[in-house]
């Protein structure tokens, strides 16, 4: 493992998606790291050269070479190969590494045992608005992890939108509630434009003002710090448009359906957990 002294540490990324590109260009770009201090590795050649182009840092095709150039790992591989990724890694990772998961489901156990006893472990669970600095994550630190190492998740989270501890129980609702949730965002905002269109706008005008819509009542919420109930009564007028628009929507279940929707989110990472740990555990058992 190389350290870079004055600079601060070394990142790795094991895996060059779209979310390690959000990771590494949110990280440059809020100057906590600089591009020539990450280096990223990918199976496919398309991916390293897109994260490449995208942040300007080094890649290559071996996850062994990026754990002993680094001192902080990022896992952004998926659930269904982290067993492969971390027998991959196992030889090269030492105490001295922070190892941050960002996969869906596998727990700081399941890291622990695939890499080995005592190593400074963090999850996090980013979401997909990271790619354009607005991300809701959550985030857990293993049992190993240093005093020092929080700060560091941080920077790494807190450089692409908000970030949050929890304990670790609670990444499975994160996972539902903040890394699932921009796609029922994304129907909602469909579906308010398909409203717009069936009374009369124009596609892209009900489309746009459907999704302007969404960002400023998001900042309001944020920024007012009013209870959403409240703001909600500010625009809901006696015997309005607002109340009747509420009315149908609570006669179609929405407030129902998106509490499900969360549910069924959470319940899935729950089980996405749960297989991931039997790989581990299949695959440590192998001769």
């Amino acid at each position: 493992m190389t350290t870079s002294g004055s600079s601060g540490p070394r990142w790795g990324f094991i895996g060059s998606g779209k979310m390690a590109t959000a990771l590494a260009l949110g990280m440059i770009r809020a100057g906590t790291v600089g591009a020539e201090s990450i280096l990223a590795s990918d199976p496919d050649a398309a991916a390293r050269s897109a994260l490449a182009a995208a942040a300007g840092v080094a890649v290559t095709d071996s996850n062994r070479r990026v754990a002993r150039e680094s001192d902080v790992l990022v896992l952004s591989v998926k659930p269904q190969v982290m067993p492969q990724i971390l027998e991959d890694l196992r030889p090269e990772v030492t105490p001295e590494h922070l190892v941050i998961s960002i996969a869906a489901g596998v727990s700081l156990a399941t890291l622990g045992a695939g890499l080995g006893e005592g190593r400074r472990l963090a999850r996090v669970m980013p979401n997909t608005p990271a790619l354009v600095g607005a991300g809701a994550s959550g985030y857990c630190l293993g049992p190993h992890a240093r005093e020092s190492d929080e700060a560091v998740v941080h920077s790494c989270v807190g450089a692409v939108g908000r970030a949050f501890r929890v304990p670790e129980p609670l990444l499975d609702a994160v996972t539902g509630l903040s890394a699932s949730g921009p796609a029922f965002v994304f129907v909602m905002i469909e579906a308010l434009s398909d409203g717009g269109v069936r009374v009369g706008l124009p596609r892209e005008v009900a489309t746009t003002l459907a999704a302007q819509t969404v960002l400023g009542a998001a900042r309001m919420v944020l920024e007012t710090g009013q209870h959403t109930g409240v703001l909600k009564d500010q625009v809901t007028s006696p015997g309005g448009t607002t109340i009747a628009g509420l009315h149908a929507l609570e006669r179609g279940g929405v407030r129902a359906a998106l509490i499900d929707a969360v549910e069924a989110a959470t319940r899935r990472a729950s089980e996405l957990a749960a297989q991931a740990a039997r790989a581990a555990q299949d695959l440590e058992g192998r001769p």
